[in-house]
């Protein structure tokens, strides 16, 4: 089994060094693809490499940040993409995420944050920073957002572990409930948001601002 393999694109190389370094922490044997532009980044891909996870700069001197978070995933579909950038609004987090990104780490955040982010990815959840869920006017708390949207406590529990990133099988593991249970609940959670796919759901979320934490009561 080959070791995980990440295309870091960012124009500057010390960042992506440093980038490179905590990626260790998660698999010491991590081969680093890197690209300096969204034309290298291009290159790579068109070469036959397939990275496992890509880790995309917004401000890349060949493209805007949407143009290539565009591109990338129009090579490469299948494959997780997580915006690192340092604008931590609210819009621009939600926009990368309606163009395909599946995470967003700010460049003010800590190693642990980014890799935390970078792990809940890798497992198939959502990562994106706490700015996403804040809005100006009033936001709902996890337990007034289960109330609003007409769902049962343990669904408004689902929503919250959604919202914190974790994939079904961490939401049953979490809860002490089966797959099929969290499937259901899942269901459920995307019919009231009125979207298909948990990350469109994660996206609505934040439009809301619905808040992460409180998700009201067990049962």
């Amino acid at each position: 089994m080959r070791s995980l393999r990440v295309l870091l694109v960012d124009d500057h190389a010390l960042f992506r060094e440093g980038v490179a370094l905590l990626l260790r922490r998660i698999e010491p044997a991590v081969e680093i693809l890197e690209a300096g532009s969204l034309a290298e980044s291009r290159a790579v891909l068109d070469g036959g490499e397939e990275p496992d996870l890509v880790l995309l700069d917004l401000g890349l001197p060949d493209a805007t940040g949407l143009e290539a978070i565009g591109a990338l995933r129009a090579r490469r579909p299948g494959i997780p993409l997580v915006v690192l950038s340092g604008n931590d609004e609210r819009a621009a987090v939600l926009e990368a995420i309606e163009q395909g990104a599946m995470g967003y780490v700010t460049k003010g955040s800590d190693s642990a944050v980014m890799l935390d982010a970078l792990k809940t990815v890798l497992q198939g959840g959502v990562a994106l920073p706490p700015s996403a869920f804040l809005r100006e006017t009033a936001a709902s708390t996890g337990a007034e957002a289960t109330s609003a949207l007409g769902l049962t406590d343990r669904q408004g529990e689902v929503l919250q572990l959604i919202l914190q990133g974790m994939a079904a099988k961490q939401i049953a593991t979490t809860l002490d409930i089966s797959p099929s249970t969290v499937k259901a609940h899942t269901s459920a959670v995307l019919r009231a948001l009125n979207v298909t796919t948990r990350t469109e759901a994660v996206v609505e979320a934040g439009r809301r601002g619905i808040q992460i934490g409180g998700a009201g009561r067990r049962g």
